[in-house]
């Protein structure tokens, strides 16, 4: 999952946030759903968080986030 900031161009502003979640072989469809609904709320909200708090340092099409 990933949060960026918004360009012209689909998906491709500079990054803030990103996160991953493990899955397998056992994990139902309804469970990779959850997975996602799951990681994308918290991705989105980390990176508001550190825009919110000028924690980000945008040059050109690259970030620097700040702890």
């Amino acid at each position: 999952a990933t949060c960026h900031y918004v360009t012209s161009e689909l998906d491709q502003g500079p990054i803030i946030e990103q996160d991953v979640i493990r899955v397998d072989h056992s994990d139902a469809p309804e469970d990779l759903v959850r997975y996602g609904k799951d990681i994308e709320k918290a991705v989105l909200a980390r990176g508001l968080r550190y825009h919110l708090e000028d924690r980000v340092l945008v040059h050109g099409n690259k970030t620097v986030v700040f702890r």
